[in-house]
C-alpha cells in the first residue's frame, strides 16, 4: 500500500486558496514539503495584501494570483483548471488541515472511492454556533441522499480530477463550494468516503463571519434539497401547509359551519408550492442530464 500511496501522490496536485493566509502557509508549506513529497502544489492567491504571495516564493510553489478577490470557490475552481494531476487535493491555507491526513485520504481512492473527505470531528470546531450549524447541514444531508454524511462543509478532500470537472458549473465562488460538490457527486452515483480528523486551530483570521454569513448559510440548506431532490424540500412544506389548511378548516366548520377564505389560500398555497418542486424536480434532472452529455 505505501508504494500505491506513493504512486498516487506523484499523480496530485494539492490546490490550497489562500487570502491572507501569510502566518498559515509559513506553517503548512513545509509540512506539506515533507510528508507530501511526489505532489505539485498550487497556492492560489485570492487577491492578499500580506505576504502570502512572498511565502509561496519562499517555498517555491506555484502561484495563480487574483489580482482582486473572487471567493474561496472561485479559487477552488482556478487551481483545478490550473492543475495537469489526475486527482486534486484541497487543503485550506490556514494551517488547520495537517498533512499527515493527506496518505489516509489516497488510501481511500486507492480502495475505490471517487472522492475522500477529511471528516472534522466536533473537537475541531471553531465555535459552538458553528458546531451547531455544521452538525444540522449534516443532518439534512444524511436525510437527502440517504447516507450517513459526517461533515459536509469540510473542505479538505482528494479526488480524481476528471469527475470534479464535471460539476465545475454548478460550484458557487464563495465558500460553499464544499457542499455544492459533495451533494453533485452523491446526486451522480459516485462514491464518498470519509476519513475522520482532528482539525488543528487556525492561524491568522477566520473570513467567515456568523451573523453576516448567517442568511448565506440558510441559502445553504435550500441548495443541499434543490441540488439532490428538490421534492424532498418542496414535498413537506407542501404538505404542512396543506395540514395546517385543513385544521383550520375543520375548526372554522365545526365552530362557525363556514369556510373561509384563509383556508383556500393555505390549500391553493400548498398546491402551487407542489407544483414548484415538480418544476424544479424536472430541471434538476435536466440539469444532471446535459451534464453526463457533456461528459460523454
Amino acid at each position: 500500500m505505501p508504494d500505491t500511496i506513493n504512486a498516487l501522490l506523484d499523480r496530485s496536485t494539492i490546490v490550497i486558496p489562500a487570502k491572507n493566509e501569510a502566518k498559515g502557509l509559513e506553517t503548512l508549506l513545509p509540512d506539506l514539503l515533507k510528508h507530501a513529497k511526489g505532489a505539485r502544489i498550487i497556492v492560489v492567491d485570492d487577491g492578499s495584501i500580506d505576504g502570502t504571495a512572498d511565502i509561496c516564493e519562499t517555498y517555491g510553489v506555484k502561484t495563480i494570483r487574483h489580482l482582486h478577490s473572487k471567493g474561496n470557490g472561485a479559487s477552488i475552481k482556478n487551481g483545478a483548471r490550473h492543475a495537469d494531476s489526475e486527482i486534486l487535493i484541497f487543503m485550506d491555507a490556514d494551517s488547520q488541515h495537517d498533512p499527515k491526513y493527506i496518505r489516509p485520504l489516497l488510501e481511500q481512492l486507492a480502495d475505490g472511492a471517487d472522492m475522500a473527505i477529511g471528516a472534522r470531528n466536533n473537537g475541531s470546531q471553531a465555535s459552538l454556533s458553528r458546531l451547531a450549524a455544521n452538525n444540522f447541514y449534516n443532518l439534512m444531508a444524511s436525510w437527502m441522499v440517504n447516507e450517513k454524511v459526517p461533515d459536509l462543509t469540510s473542505g479538505f478532500r482528494a479526488v480524481y480530477r476528471d469527475k470534479f470537472l464535471e460539476f465545475l458549473d454548478l460550484l458557487p465562488n464563495g465558500f460553499s463550494y464544499p457542499t455544492t460538490i459533495t451533494i453533485a457527486f452523491f446526486r451522480a452515483g459516485y462514491t464518498v468516503a470519509y476519513v475522520p480528523i482532528k482539525a488543528k486551530k487556525r492561524l491568522g483570521k477566520s473570513h467567515v463571519d456568523i451573523k453576516k454569513d448567517g442568511i448565506r448559510f440558510l441559502l445553504i440548506i435550500f441548495k443541499i434539497g434543490t441540488l439532490y431532490s428538490p421534492l424532498k424540500v418542496f414535498f413537506p412544506v407542501s404538505a404542512g401547509i396543506f395540514s395546517t389548511g385543513m385544521f383550520y378548516y375543520l375548526y372554522t366548520f365545526l365552530t362557525a359551519g363556514r369556510f373561509t377564505n384563509m383556508s383556500a389560500l393555505l390549500f391553493t398555497s400548498s398546491i402551487i408550492i407542489f407544483l414548484m418542486g415538480l418544476v424544479a424536480e424536472q430541471i434538476n434532472n435536466l440539469q444532471y442530464s446535459l451534464l453526463s452529455k457533456n461528459k460523454g
